[in-house]
């Protein structure tokens, strides 16, 4: 039996779950947004790491519209020096990409996904080892609640800011998690924490729940 791939999920978040512009103030300032760039503070070598390591996995990359722009505007011309290796491989790979709109792509490697984003992402299961989701909120949410996606890997940051974009806003589709592996702690105190899905929400009475004694 032919074994199919795996997507990945790879976000940045804060500890009340946002996930909007973690890299500067320019990413992403929609709906007012104050604190794009709120990663900086924390130059963690445990997240450094292990986002070089899935990097270096993946065989495709799976966008939402605005993470490619940003992307497509800065890494094909970032393929030396310090960050040259994650150019080269985001250059290499190719890339899919979820948008509402018609993309006239000029970074090579480039698809546009059609309508039924979750019936084509499944597909790519087919073809592909380790597709990794980058960002993209909007996209990340459609895949949770529609299930389609194997992993889901958060680097919580140790900072609240009450507002932006959530990985799971109000509204969003129940679900359980399954924890995959201990969670790993870097020396900026940001933790990673790796889910896979586990199905519908269950409910009890913790009043028949027998707690170890």
């Amino acid at each position: 039996m032919t074994t199919r791939g795996r997507i990945v999920i790879d976000l940045f978040t804060t500890l009340d779950g946002v996930a909007q512009a973690p890299g500067g103030p320019d990413e992403d300032a929609r709906n007012g947004f104050r604190f794009g760039g709120w990663q900086a503070p924390f130059p963690d070598d445990m997240v450094g790491e292990q986002v070089s390591a899935y990097i270096d996995s993946m065989d495709a990359l799976l966008l939402g519209r605005r993470t490619y722009d940003i992307f497509a505007a800065y890494w094909p011309h970032h393929t030396d020096g310090p960050a040259g290796s994650v150019g080269r491989t985001f250059d290499r790979v190719p890339k899919y990409v979820a948008s509402r709109s018609a993309l006239t792509p000029a970074w090579a490697g480039t698809v546009q996904l059609g309508p039924d984003v979750p019936a084509e992402v499944d597909a790519l299961r087919d073809r592909h080892r380790d597709i990794h989701v980058v960002g993209s909120v909007g996209l990340v949410q459609t895949l949770l609640a529609a299930e389609v996606y194997d992993e889901l890997r958060l680097w919580v940051h140790p900072v609240v800011l009450g507002e932006g974009r959530r990985v799971f806003p109000d509204g969003a589709a129940p679900a359980t998690l399954r924890l995959i592996e201990p969670p790993l702690v870097g020396d900026q105190g940001v933790v990673q924490l790796r889910y896979a899905p586990a199905g519908p929400v269950r409910t009890g009475d913790m009043d028949e729940v027998d707690f170890p004694r």
